[in-house]
């Protein structure tokens, strides 16, 4: 197979967001810290625009879950970040050598080069020990076995291996004297060992317990100069071998493999998303690989949380789960409830597992059926700004009709509190327009409100309700169930809980 991205399928199975839409969505579902906290840590990779592209079709979905089940063995991860380190070293290396003079640049170009040598054939030999199953994992196997195999890569092993052993095999004396220093070959004649010397005469004075110091020696700007002009002055006396040096940087300038390097930065994908999940896993909380589907949605999720929220809090204990399920002809969920009952973070959960699942990642959750949705629009509220003459209700009105607007039957549409800064009247009407154009449009749309009457707009339409303590009122649970929306007045029971109710004031204050 000839994979043009090994472990990201074809390279048109994504569909990359443009930078506005982008910003808004991450920043309304929190992702935008999943994302940082992720693609931050590992810059030199570039791992942002791999979140940022949602997958097209069901296929490539299943592609990159496939790998991630692969990955679930602890020995490949392992070797997987001793190849990354490796690799890691090899750059450093080359690096190092852009700043150093010509013979010095292209000794550590050599270094490099074997070190890249050695990091794959060690990927080659871990995967043929190891047993993988995903099309990826099977196709970088194939690949980097042929790989090795090949004429291309032994030739650079051997060419590698000659220059290095020529150039460990020069010897040259270093004769100084002052501010000079002259250098010339090595005589064939046996040279004094001097180290052996020094140990000889300080023998009388060693003790048993001898105390061990270390200590970090830095090389000056001015000492890589005299390096290098001791270098360049060695090369002069060896020209067969420094000429032989510079001739293979010229042939092998391009060392890296195409694919291999793609591949050294895709992985890192799939191990740094682990490695952002993993303290969650270990603390108890479930990820799982949803059934994705192009066409059905009937969905359904159990045990889910909001993932940018359990990061922060990384407190089993303190994070809630819900579950969720919509069937034929269910599209709408109508969430309404207390202040602070966990509506918001619901929604966010709910957008969060449709946008994780669309790039092919594992999701917060003990299981989840999920429908691969072409784009996630939302609408949450913002402040106003005081250099925007618009009010916010305006504000309001042209972004969910824009999003309206770019909104299919293939769409997420999470609307969070629309219209409330208008009367209950206008809010009602306004909603309820909103909410008839997206039943028509047969997308899926989560309505987080405080207006119980859209609860039971259609045949589409479903409740859910953010629950309280039955013994407390004014505590939540932050358990959001399907129920019918009750239209309780939980702020009354939180006022005379705080003795802030009209009743207790007057008592109070004895009137």
């Amino acid at each position: 197979m000839d994979f043009q991205s090994i472990l990201f399928d074809r390279p048109d199975a994504a569909r990359p967001l443009d930078d506005g839409a982008a910003r808004e969505l991450l920043a309304d579902l929190r992702l935008d810290h999943v994302i940082d906290s992720i693609a931050d840590d590992r810059d030199e990779y570039d791992l942002r625009p791999h979140f940022l592209a949602p997958l097209r079709n069901v296929d490539s979905v299943n592609y990159r879950q496939d790998v991630f089940r692969d990955l679930e063995d602890p020995a490949l991860v392992a070797h997987l970040r001793a190849f990354a380190k490796t690799l890691r070293s090899m750059r450093e290396h080359l690096a190092h050598g852009e700043l150093l003079a010509r013979y010095q640049r292209l000794r550590w170009f050599a270094g490099a080069v074997g070190i890249y040598c050695r990091a794959v054939t060690d990927l080659a030999d871990a995967l043929a020990a190891t047993t993988v199953k995903s099309q990826g994992f099977v196709g970088l196997h194939d690949y980097l076995a042929a790989y090795v195999a090949s004429a291309e890569f032994a030739t650079l092993v051997a060419d590698t291996t000659k220059i290095t052993d020529e150039l460990a095999s020069i010897r040259y004396r270093l004769h100084i004297d002052g501010d000079q220093v002259r250098v010339a070959r090595a005589s064939d004649r046996p040279e004094t060992d001097y180290a052996a010397e020094v140990d000889r005469t300080f023998e009388r004075f060693k003790t048993d317990a001898a105390t061990q110091y270390s200590f970090t020696a830095s090389a000056s700007a001015a000492m890589y100069e005299l390096e290098g002009a001791v270098l360049d002055t060695v090369a002069e006396t060896y020209p067969r071998v420094f000429g032989a040096l510079e001739r293979y940087a010229d042939r092998h300038a391009g060392f890296v493999d195409a694919k291999i390097a793609a591949f050294d930065r895709e992985i890192h994908f799939y191990l740094e998303y682990l490695r952002y999940t993993a303290g969650l896993r270990a603390i108890g909380l479930a990820f799982c690989y949803p059934v994705v589907s192009a066409t059905s949605k009937a969905i359904a999720g159990h045990a889910a949380f909001d993932l940018a929220l359990a990061h922060r809090l990384n407190d089993a204990d303190a994070i809630v789960t819900n579950d969720f399920y919509l069937d034929d002809p269910e599209r709408i969920l109508v969430i309404t409830g207390p202040n602070q009952g966990g509506k918001t973070t619901f929604a966010r959960m709910f957008g969060q597992m449709h946008f994780l699942a669309s790039l092919g990642l594992p999701v917060p959750g003990r299981d989840a059926k999920l429908l691969l949705t072409d784009k996630v629009l939302t609408h949450f509220q913002r402040q106003e700004k005081v250099e925007n003459q618009r009010s916010e209700l305006e504000i309001g009105l042209l972004h969910v009709h824009k999003l309206l607007e770019r909104a299919t039957s293939k769409s997420l549409i999470i609307l969070n509190e629309v219209f409330s800064s208008t009367s209950l009247t206008d809010a009602v009407y306004l909603n309820r327009a909103v909410l008839v154009r997206v039943s028509n449009l047969d997308a899926l749309c989560v309505c987080v409100t405080f207006l119980d009457e859209l609860s039971t707009l259609n045949e589409k339409t479903v409740s859910m309700v953010s629950s309280v303590d039955p013994d407390d009122p004014a505590v939540r649970t932050y358990k959001v169930t399907r129920r019918p929306a009750n239209g309780l007045a939980y702020a009354a029971a939180i006022a005379e809980k705080y003795k802030l109710s009209y009743a207790s004031v007057k008592r109070r204050i004895g009137a």
